[in-house]
């Protein structure tokens, strides 16, 4: 939605890194949870995210999330050992976890993160695994399910939101925030069209015109369009 959209278009200098440690002076503490989620989801890989802990403070407040294989409390910890003083303290454990920073230290932070990337990240756990719930027939994107589906959780690590995939026919597709493709989707034997999103999917060709899509079916509530998108977390050319 927009807002998501807002958050993942900010300056995000080091989102290349193998564990990005991003930080925008204008986030808020309360959403930096949802910007390394959201980026760790996207980027498979581990990802902090930091904003300023109030207003003209020196201080950084910081969130993180990981992957499976990689202990992210572990690697914290292994950055304090060799760094006294680095960090002003964390807490955690494998998959998330918080911590308190000087904005001085900031890069010094990104720099110990890489050494520790370099020795614990490997090729393979990089590798993402994407798991389905098979398609949604072509009467199933609908309101009331997606509202079933939102209902259905809470979703988490452990209990991952349900995903489906389909083959889809492109009506439409339009670049919006540099990065992220809006698609105009047609399910195969449907007459009405699906609008989705892809973060992070325009790479700059267009998509062909079939594809065969991994998704969510999200709500749509967008100024008021009480209706359903899809949430594409992958695609290959059908």
């Amino acid at each position: 939605d927009g807002a998501e959209l807002a958050l993942l278009d900010a300056p995000l200098r080091g989102h290349d890194d193998l564990i990005p440690c991003l930080f925008d002076p204008d986030w808020h503490p309360g959403v930096v949870g949802l910007v390394a989620s959201k980026l760790k989801e996207r980027l498979h890989r581990p990802v902090l995210a930091f904003a300023p802990g109030e207003a003209d403070s020196p201080w950084l407040r910081g969130s993180a999330r990981s992957i499976p294989g990689f202990h992210l409390r572990d690697a914290l910890a292994a950055v304090d050992a060799q760094h006294p003083g680095l960090i002003e303290r964390f807490g955690g454990h494998a998959m998330a976890a918080g911590l308190t920073l000087h904005r001085d230290h900031l890069d010094a932070l990104r720099a110990s993160l890489a050494e520790v990337a370099a020795e614990r990240l490997s090729p393979e756990l990089l590798l993402a695994e994407h798991w389905s719930d098979g398609p949604l027939q072509a009467d199933e994107f609908r309101r009331d399910i997606a509202d079933l589906l939102r209902l259905g959780g809470p979703w988490g690590q452990g209990f991952p939101e349900p995903c489906f995939d389909n083959v889809f026919s492109v009506a439409g597709w339009r670049v919006v925030g540099e990065r992220h493709l809006k698609l105009q989707l047609l399910p195969e034997g449907s007459r009405g069209q699906v609008p989705a999103i892809h973060f992070g999917g325009w790479s700059g060709e267009p998509p062909p015109p079939r594809i065969h899509a991994l998704y969510q079916l999200d709500i749509d509530d967008w100024q008021g369009r009480g209706g359903v998108q899809l949430l594409i977390r992958q695609w290959d050319g059908a």
